[in-house]
């Protein structure tokens, strides 16, 4: 999640999912930045924070507030910050910004309408929380803004009512069908008010993003 948000925000990535796919990427290619979650599988020990540390990108740690004990010693470097857990992007964008500033990179071009998630004339920016149909800029809560970014990552793919539960409220967040039922219809009031339709219902099956006719609606 965090590696796409950052892509979306105009940054290049490469990421790695354990501890031996870091150290290799990390000894492959020149990074600029290294974002370390400290919980991830087989997740670095003392000695590779200590290898990061001595390289010449900044690190940024994702972390737990009980493992913060054990990074004060890398953070006092002052070529690493932390974010907490739970992760808010907005925060992760900002603390990545001034990490690559203090090390004189620049930050990526990009416009406020005009990176991130697009169909047509929709577009949401990851960067800045917002949506625009054409030149009308959209007043989405947070649950609807997870609703159409999760359509919007599967264009044209019908989801299920218990795949949209699992990607809008998490894991744990199972809703009953008639709470995604009025989502999807609050959702679609503010996205379609004023042009074609883009959110669409497959009845008995689901819902879908993109241009077309829609298969019956809720």
């Amino acid at each position: 999640m965090v590696l796409e948000r950052l892509e979306l925000a105009g940054y290049q990535v490469a990421g790695a999912s354990t501890r031996a796919g870091a150290l290799a990427l990390l000894a492959a290619e020149r990074f600029d930045l290294v974002i370390l979650d400290t919980l991830m599988p087989d997740a670095l020990d003392l000695a590779g924070y200590q290898r990061l540390a001595e390289g010449s990108a900044p690190v940024l740690f994702l972390t737990e507030p009980t493992s913060l004990d054990g990074l004060c010693p890398w953070l006092s470097l002052g070529t690493a910050d932390y974010v907490l857990k739970p992760l808010r992007m907005p925060e992760i964008l900002a603390r990545v910004q001034v990490l690559l500033h203090d090390r004189g990179a620049e930050p990526p071009e990009r416009t406020p309408r005009h990176t991130g998630l697009i169909m047509g004339d929709l577009v949401l920016n990851d960067a800045t929380c917002q949506v625009w149909r054409g030149p009308r800029e959209l007043c989405l809560s947070p649950t609807e803004y997870r609703l159409l970014r999760c359509l919007l990552l599967h264009p044209g793919q019908v989801l299920s009512k218990e795949q949209i539960s699992r990607n809008v409220w998490g894991e744990d967040g199972a809703r009953a069908d008639n709470t995604i039922e009025s989502l999807i219809s609050r959702l679609r009031r503010k996205v379609d008010r004023e042009a074609p339709p883009l959110i669409h219902t497959r009845k008995g099956f689901g819902y879908w993003l993109g241009p077309g006719e829609g298969v019956g609606s809720q």
